[in-house]
């Protein structure tokens, strides 16, 4: 048998950082001394902006979670996501219970999911960058402004556009919270940008026309305090390739969280986000292939992932990506999105060869009925879409919207033409726990612009095995050929 050494990281967090309070949190290994862990403010849904809470730490064996109410009566608790099913002790105000693996946790008392507290167990860090490494631009703990960085690189250069240029031999960001001068950090070719645990930085990360760039780490791009005045991301990827973001925190960008526009080669992993703002989708992508999304934790006001074909200066299509081993929350919109988005002055676009596999999607809430769908593909400006594999989603009870929506459509607020064509899209092993009384949709837009062959296999409603579309309250639209219920 094979023993694993119980190992536990946990992080200080910046004098300036502001915390909430509504839970006391404690870790610590087991039979060990316990921990207190920061409980960091979140602020989450744009409807109705509420502060919700976040700790986070880094383990490896096996940790016990301590959790506190503070205020009021604990009458019950729900760990979510449900499928990992994981067993607690109560005892009044109090919970306690452990973890073997990393997980990505929503603790609820008395059913509040506005004022809950999110958990991040991470795996311990591997490959920790050297301070010392030419390559690598390094943040310490603490709370950083960013503009530090910017005059040191920009001083290095001597331009005033960060990013051309030779940089200094070792960059190195010593604790207290960085601010970055006009909220922008241009990030070279060949750089790591390390955020280490505790670290909080004000401000964007950008690859623009690079390569071979990573951004990692423990620590939390904070950006509630920055007023929507530009549509800032925490981090934008544009013209590049070879990207890799990995392990950060982000809170309450204005606009999307990720931003991916005509790139490839792009790898997301244990990417954590917050948003509150109108747009501030989670991961969207334009015209970007052999893109690779794992293991995140999407907290958004507006889509948590949406895969587009051309827009804006993005030219091309979509083709190549994967979801795998997600959160998805989605307080507006939709937790999943395909197809808005193309070249319809063109021909359109061709997105392709997409798949989502083992994803738990806590919430979906939209007021409006053109934006239904917790997973949805609507392709609109001639956008062709084809080869979408849904496999392994588990859906739990969401406020306002439907399960499905698979369209060729047209919205007249974005779209000059209608979709042409979606086809071969397969859901394998979909679970749906609750209720929900709008129907999911699947239809074409006229004879030419069609949904042709949709497969379902293994959908369950509440435990019971849908057989038909009637069944699993599917409702099968206009110049729609060959679904099939298996």
């Amino acid at each position: 048998m094979k023993i694993t050494r119980a190992e536990l990281i946990t992080f200080t967090a910046p004098p300036e950082a502001v915390a909430n309070n509504d839970f006391y949190v404690r870790v610590r290994v087991e039979n060990e001394e316990w921990r207190e862990l920061f409980p960091y403010l979140v602020p989450v849904d744009m409807h109705n902006v509420r502060e919700a809470s976040m700790v986070t730490f880094d383990f490896e064996g096996v940790v016990e979670v301590e959790v506190t109410k503070r205020n009021g009566i604990l009458e019950n608790v729900d760990i979510r996501p449900n499928s990992f099913e994981i067993p607690f002790n109560q005892i009044g105000n109090t919970v306690t219970f452990k973890l073997d693996r990393p997980r990505k946790l929503s603790f609820e008392a008395n059913g509040e999911r506005f004022h809950n507290l999110h958990i991040f167990a991470n795996a311990l860090e591997t490959n920790v960058p050297d301070v010392e490494d030419s390559r690598t631009i390094y943040v310490e703990a603490g709370r950083h402004r960013m503009e530090e960085l910017v005059a040191l690189l920009t001083a290095s250069t001597g331009n005033d556009s960060v990013g051309e240029g030779a940089l200094p031999e070792i960059l190195y960001f010593g604790p207290g919270m960085h601010f970055i001068e006009e909220k922008i950090l241009r990030i070279p070719s060949g750089k790591t940008v390390y955020l280490a645990g505790g670290a909080m930085v004000v401000g964007s990360m950008i690859c623009d026309h690079v390569e071979d760039v990573t951004i990692r780490g423990r620590g939390i791009i904070y950006l509630t305090n920055i007023e929507k005045t530009t549509y800032l991301r925490t981090v934008q990827i544009d013209f590049s390739r070879n990207i890799t973001v990995e392990g950060i925190i982000s809170v309450d960008p204005p606009h999307y969280s990720i931003h991916l526009g005509k790139s490839e080669h792009i790898h997301i992993s244990n990417f954590k986000t917050f948003s509150t703002r109108g747009w501030s989708d989670g991961i969207d992508m334009m015209s970007c292939s052999y893109v690779h999304i794992d293991d995140v934790f999407l907290r958004t006001s507006d889509d948590c992932i949406a895969i587009y074909g051309s827009r804006g200066v993005f030219y091309g299509d979509s083709t190549n990506i994967s979801v795998t081993n997600s959160v998805l929350w989605a307080d507006v919109a939709h937790p999943i999105m395909i197809g808005v988005h193309g070249d319809h002055e063109h021909e359109g676009d061709t997105i392709e060869n997409i798949v989502f596999d083992n994803i738990d999607i806590l919430e979906h809430h939209e007021p409006q009925d053109g934006y239904w769908g917790c997973m949805t593909i609507n392709a609109a400006d001639k956008n062709i879409v084809k080869n979408v594999t849904y496999r392994n989603i588990r859906v739990e009870q969401f406020e306002l919207g439907r399960l499905i929506d698979i369209r060729v459509f047209q919205n007249p607020k974005y779209n000059p033409s209608p979709g042409n064509r979606v086809e071969n899209i397969r859901f394998e092993n979909i679970e749906f726990n609750g209720i929900c009384d709008n129907p999911s949709v699947i239809e074409g837009f006229d004879e030419e612009r069609i949904v042709d062959g949709i497969t379902i296999k293994n959908f369950r409603i509440n435990g019971s095995q849908v057989t038909d579309a009637q069944l699993g309250n599917i409702q099968i639209g206009k110049y729609v050929n060959n679904v099939i219920v298996q």
